[in-house]
């Protein structure tokens, strides 16, 4: 049996296995399996690599973006850049580290951009945050980052007053406040100074509409969830896990 999975904590919100058990019947791929496995501490993955047979790839969510790093054989070029890995291919006993996340919010962001530039607010500052900072600057899209605390970030949240968040009309939502179960949190931004200008990203996916999102549309902006950077990222990591060499 080929076994792939998911690692993180916690992972009750996990649109992967899902995703990929329908893909396995679609496809017709008999003996394929993709499974959560919620690890206490991202220094358990050895001990999860050596207790499953046939564990070819995972992916990572978090929060262990970034920890898992120091843990693997070796990294990506492109996820080193990052500063994050969310896929891991598992070949002759090596770990190796990928980032499919930029593939996906490549394909999540240039639609939406249709040649302009905008200012952009990045809130969050973990392992997608790097992702969604790596593909900004690749579009030459001036950003900030904003965070809890000010050594993980441009601005802290009591800092971003409301003329930064009315010119920097891209924002993305990088954190998991929104998310199920906790479908009551949103993230603490002056809200009053969205309008039709603005483009609202928000990477969390479940529910389909987050308190972020929903604020955003009553303020007549265009908003986007995390399903389709899901889905590209979902199918970057299948052909990583396949691939030769």
């Amino acid at each position: 049996m080929s076994r792939y999975g998911l690692i993180g904590k916690p992972l009750s919100h996990s649109f992967s296995q899902a995703y990929f058990t329908a893909k396995f019947k679609r496809e017709r791929l008999i003996g394929h399996r993709y499974d959560p496995y919620p690890l206490a501490a991202v220094t358990d993955l050895h001990d999860l690599v050596r207790d499953t047979p046939g564990l070819r790839g995972l992916n990572v969510t978090i929060p262990y973006k970034q920890s898992v790093m120091p843990l693997l054989d070796a990294v990506d070029p492109l996820a080193a850049s990052v500063g994050a890995v969310n896929t891991i291919k598992i070949e002759d006993g090596r770990l190796i580290g990928f980032n499919t996340d930029v593939e996906g919010f490549r394909r999540t962001l240039h639609p939406l951009l249709k040649g302009s530039k905008p200012r952009a607010l990045v809130l969050g500052s973990g392992g997608a945050s790097r992702a969604v900072a790596f593909v900004l600057r690749e579009a030459g899209i001036r950003f900030r980052v904003v965070s809890r605390s000010r050594e993980r970030g441009d601005l802290t949240y009591d800092l971003l007053e409301p003329i930064i968040a009315q010119v920097s009309t891209l924002i993305i939502n990088t954190t998991p406040l929104g998310m199920h179960p906790e479908e009551d949190t949103f993230p603490p931004i002056p809200y009053e100074a969205i309008g039709p200008q603005h483009i609202l990203i928000d990477l969390v996916y479940n529910p389909e509409i987050t308190r972020f999102l929903a604020a955003g549309k009553a303020c007549g902006a265009t908003t986007v969830n995390g399903r389709a950077m899901l889905e590209a990222q979902a199918e970057a990591s299948w052909a990583i896990w396949n691939s030769e060499g």
